[in-house]
């Protein structure tokens, strides 16, 4: 059995400034100037563990059914933020990826949902991004925390999401990992038009993380 929760977290303070950075540090984003990066914990044949450090999103809530029909109202809002609907007319970047906060409280199908999509802000507004003119239109910093990751390709759909998000919490249940269970995050990377798409599925971590360790071959260690 090997410890390296203490080494880890050593890693993770001497690297938490790594926030939003160059596409090039990551091969995840192909298609924006800047990515939110991360340090990977630990990983297994499931899933993997990323830490994030906090940062600024510019958001915006919609309530719908399904997630496909929310996603399209909310992502026009956002994107005319950033194509110059600020009080500045300012043109911000496009980064990756484009996260959806999804509410897990309601289970029935007839109940309708919030769905909070959020843009990250380039490293250039982190500290004072343009203020939006819609009222709709927010800021939320997320804090520091660590992540359960599932990812898949394909199109990001409702079905898909609950599919993936499905799959990934029988797989933690069945190691008595400790998550977040009232919302989790539908994650993308790609626009409309790529012809290869890389989605994610995030579970806020509870306590510590359960998974194998990176290049070890052991059991699943805390």
């Amino acid at each position: 059995m090997i410890y390296i929760s203490g080494f880890v977290g050593f890693l993770l303070v001497l690297t938490s400034e790594a926030k939003v950075g160059p596409s090039s540090e990551s091969n995840l984003c192909t298609e924006t100037e800047e990515c939110l990066l991360y340090d990977l914990v630990c990983e297994n044949e499931n899933y993997e563990v990323r830490h994030y450090s906090s940062v600024k999103w510019v958001s915006t809530d919609e309530e719908a059914f399904f997630m496909d029909t929310a996603i399209m109202t909310a992502f026009r809002r956002l994107f005319k933020y950033i194509t110059g609907s600020n009080k500045n007319g300012e043109k911000i970047e496009m980064t990756a990826p484009v996260v959806i906060k999804i509410d897990d409280s309601k289970k029935q199908f007839w109940q309708s949902k919030v769905y909070t999509m959020s843009f990250l802000l380039p490293s250039e507004h982190q500290e004072n991004p343009p203020q939006p003119t819609d009222d709709k239109v927010y800021f939320q910093t997320m804090p520091e925390m660590k992540m359960y990751v599932k990812s898949y390709g394909g199109w990001m759909m409702s079905l898909t999401d609950k599919i993936n998000a499905d799959r990934l919490t029988n797989q933690l249940d069945a190691v008595g990992a400790q998550y977040k269970q009232d919302h989790h995050y539908a994650v993308g990377y790609n626009s409309p038009m790529a012809l290869r798409k890389h989605n994610e599925v995030w579970f806020v971590v509870e306590g510590e993380p359960l998974c194998q360790p990176v290049m070890s071959d052991g059991p699943l260690v805390p």
